[in-house]
């Protein structure tokens, strides 16, 4: 199959699908070249009288803001449609380079997925695993892409009171690292002058201070309540729950749920979703009366191994074509059977996928 660009070796034009049928994006030249038009030698000189331009220099100076021009119009006439990045681990006669952590950072759009109730745990979880380990990694423009995300999603949650527990959580992974970081300039390789990592700094405790004195207003209802559901509904809604926070903090709200998020059967359920029945063998926990108790086994076992992940939507990636995406932006796959070809990629594996 040839490709449809200047070079062969090139991956082609960039196509939008229209209602006409499918169009080539391109920059404007003839408006490019009629605002060009507008810009005379002579007048750029006489602007710059006091400068004392005269000659090559003028003439260089003219060329100069000619090209900023161009540049800046460039950059507006310019759309950028593709949500999906081809993860490359090496070089090939037709591309070049690799893909990197920072280059798919800013490539797969995070900042509307943090206004997505379904995408929002997920890249709070990535955010989360970039802090602890990959801000090294990170280019100038991942790092600018990074912070801009971050703020969006402080912003949602003081607007919205959504889930501040998980962006605490966050920043206070991300505040330790970065005093890690620029204390020990010499030793470690953070990209960016130390003045700009030391402001990031000030506002990622600026934050943290705003969501410590975050208050959720009692919202006032005259309708039914959870409380007036039946109490089949209520145990219901506590063995929807995964994570032991949310539902120790739904305990308290009343004591008939504190008696029902009390349950050993609600407990045990818990540890069988996150654990696997071999590792309840090795830490197992009695009560006085000889029963297992499920809920001191529970925060027993997340000590020593990982609690299993769910999220809304995640990132997805095609192993036949090596292009990770969100799955309801779709990917251009040349497979037959395109949906055996897709595998749902966690926050770590995200990562893992760019260490080379």
């Amino acid at each position: 199959m040839p490709f449809l660009g200047q070079d062969w070796r090139s991956p082609g034009w960039s196509w939008i699908k229209t209602e006409d049928g499918w169009k080539r994006i391109e920059f404007y030249g003839n408006e490019l070249r009629d605002n060009n038009n507008g810009i005379d030698l002579e007048e750029l000189c006489d602007e710059n009288k006091e400068n004392l331009f005269t000659g090559n220099v003028c003439e260089v100076v003219a060329k100069k803001r000619k090209k900023d021009l161009y540049n800046n119009n460039t950059k507006s006439q310019f759309v950028y449609q593709e949500k999906w990045i081809y993860v490359q681990k090496e070089s090939t006669r037709e591309r070049h380079g690799y893909c990197t952590l920072g280059e798919a950072f800013n490539r797969l759009d995070f900042s509307s997925a943090t206004q997505d109730i379904q995408r929002f745990t997920y890249v709070a979880k990535l955010l989360q695993l970039i802090a602890r380990s990959q801000l090294p990694s990170l280019s100038g423009a991942a790092q600018k892409n990074y912070f801009n995300v971050l703020e969006k999603i402080v912003r949602k949650v003081l607007e919205d009171h959504h889930n501040p527990r998980l962006i605490k959580e966050l920043l206070q992974d991300l505040s330790s690292t970065l005093c890690i970081l620029t204390r020990g300039m010499g030793k470690s390789v953070l990209v960016g002058n130390i003045n700009i990592w030391v402001c990031r700094l000030e506002t990622i405790l600026n934050w943290q201070q705003q969501l410590n004195n975050l208050q959720i207003p009692k919202q006032l209802s005259n309708g039914m309540t959870l409380r007036d559901l039946p109490l089949d509904m209520q145990n219901n809604i506590l063995y929807k729950f995964s994570d032991a926070c949310d539902i120790i903090n739904l305990g308290q709200a009343t004591p008939t749920l504190h008696m029902l998020s009390e349950d050993r059967r609600l407990w045990k359920k818990l540890c069988q979703f996150h654990f696997a029945e071999k590792q309840f063998c090795r830490h197992l926990i009695l009560s006085e009366r000889g029963h297992v108790d499920w809920k001191v086994m529970y925060f027993t076992l997340q000590k020593y191994y990982p609690k299993r992940e769910q999220y809304g939507d995640t990132l997805h990636f095609c192993r036949h074509c090596s292009i990770l995406f969100w799955k309801d932006s779709g990917h251009p796959c040349t497979a037959n059977d395109p949906d055996n070809c897709l595998m749902p990629v966690s926050p770590q594996h995200f990562i893992d996928l760019f260490k080379f």
